[in-house]
């Protein structure tokens, strides 16, 4: 009896850790949740027409127990422009970053005027004290080394690189790249061949001095956040966003391919950039983060359908690096549209959710002619161009009851309201930082 008793117990604990096994499995699988839908789901029947597709990317919670290691290079800014309070706010953000490591983690920090000095090489956080005092022995002056420096905070990170860690580059400055490749084409490049190798890059930029062009190539090439950081009071801040980001990836190396049904055209990738080949759509993002979603839009053209038909408007498959697992997971989804030939049908069924994001990211491209406008010097056609997109992003906002359009439309009057030299100047980071951070879906910058 003794035996039997001693049998059960073990094939119940067995049993049980199966269970326990396929219930992690389970949770490890489930880092990124997917949701593909259209904007449309049906459409008018026997007309060509435009529709839009949205494939969304929402990390779950994140929790100290599974949080993925990181390394992170910090790049400061220690040029002459930072003398002073600047220098001593940069110090104490990086200093609090860095007290929210583990001792797994690794960090670097980077120093850079016209040359470039490696405060902290790459190493494991333990000994906290010293970490502390290489940063504040920081003093500056001199000219600004920019891609100098992210270029050493890259061989910092080359060190430990490891796709099991989240590699990231932080860069802040406050002034024009004066020494080296300097031009937004030059640092888009580095970030683009950084992203290759799987680093990310970050830019924060201070002040009004830095430019702004430059710093969104960066971070937007390398799957990066960027920042526009007007008052040094707002650094930590900006800082702890950052680093909420870093501590929270659930996936890396995500993959996006959306492959277009017959009659089914795709146009453009919305927001994103994408490479698009035959009926095939293709985006890559560095990182989805937890509780956060990231997103891809694409465009198509569908040809004319008979009433009472459907049709299958794509195939989507996600693949991403599950930071829980270590595993490579990928999930399929479809979409598919009815055709009707009721008007009111099509209204009724409209996903606003999805409508507005395509509505949000057309926005920012009309926003993007204001600004061109206004770098030629054209102020009136600027701010025309700018109160025709608040009035369209209005239209849209009441129409798919969308509280984020009604704010992109404010934002928009205000725009057209700052366009005056002396007020443009700082208005045009703004308006950068905005689009950076709608077309990227960069959760705190935009709350």
């Amino acid at each position: 009896m003794i035996r039997r008793t001693i049998r059960v117990a073990v094939a119940l604990g067995a049993a049980l850790g199966m269970m326990l096994a396929v219930r992690q499995t389970a949770q490890a699988a489930e880092q990124v949740k997917v949701d593909v839908a259209l904007a449309k789901p049906y459409m008018l029947a026997g007309q060509k027409q435009t529709g839009y597709l949205k494939v969304g990317l929402t990390g779950v919670p994140i929790n100290d127990v599974r949080r993925t290691p990181v390394n992170v290079a910090i790049v400061l800014d220690k040029s002459g422009s930072m003398q002073g309070e600047k220098l001593r706010k940069a110090k104490e953000a990086a200093i609090v970053s860095i007290d929210r490591l583990g001792p797994n983690d690794i960090v670097s920090v980077i120093a850079y005027d016209q040359t470039v000095e490696v405060l902290v090489p790459a190493t494991k956080v333990s000994d906290r004290n010293a970490l502390r005092a290489s940063i504040e022995r920081l003093s500056a002056g001199g000219s600004t080394a920019l891609f100098a420096g992210v270029s050493k905070g890259a061989s910092e990170v080359r060190k430990f690189l490891d796709r099991g860690r989240v590699n990231r580059i932080i860069l802040l400055s406050d002034g024009q790249a004066n020494v080296g490749p300097s031009s937004p084409g030059d640092l888009g490049n580095l970030g683009a061949s950084l992203i290759k190798e799987g680093i990310s890059v970050t830019t924060l930029g201070l002040g009004v001095d830095y430019n702004e062009d430059l710093m969104v190539q960066l971070a937007r090439k390398s799957d990066g956040n960027h920042y526009f950081i007007e008052h040094t009071t707002d650094l930590a801040q900006r800082f702890g966003y950052e680093f909420d980001d870093v501590l929270s990836v659930v996936a890396q190396e995500v993959t996006v391919r959306i492959t277009c049904g017959a009659g089914v055209r795709p146009v453009r990738v919305l927001g994103r950039e994408g490479d698009i080949t035959g009926q095939t759509a293709t985006t890559y993002l560095n990182q989805v983060y937890g509780e956060q979603e990231k997103y891809v839009l694409l465009e198509v053209e569908v040809e004319p359908q008979r009433a009472g038909t459907e049709r299958s408007i794509a195939d989507v498959t996600v693949g991403y690096l599950n930071m829980a697992s270590k595993a490579t997971d990928r999930i399929s989804r479809s979409a598919s549209a009815r055709f009707t030939g009721s008007a009111g049908q099509v209204e009724s069924s409209t996903n606003a959710a999805v409508m507005a994001s395509a509505i949000e990211q057309v926005a920012v491209e009309r926003n993007k002619v204001a600004v061109a406008l206004r770098d030629q010097g054209k102020i009136e056609e600027a701010r025309r161009a700018l109160l025709d997109n608040a009035a369209f992003l209005n239209e849209n906002a009441v129409k798919y009851n969308s509280k984020e359009l009604g704010e992109y439309e404010n934002k928009n009057k205000k725009d057209a309201d700052s366009l005056a030299p002396g007020v443009w100047e700082t208005q045009r980071k703004v308006i950068r930082d905005e689009q950076n951070a709608r077309q990227s879906q960069q959760g705190q910058i935009k709350k």
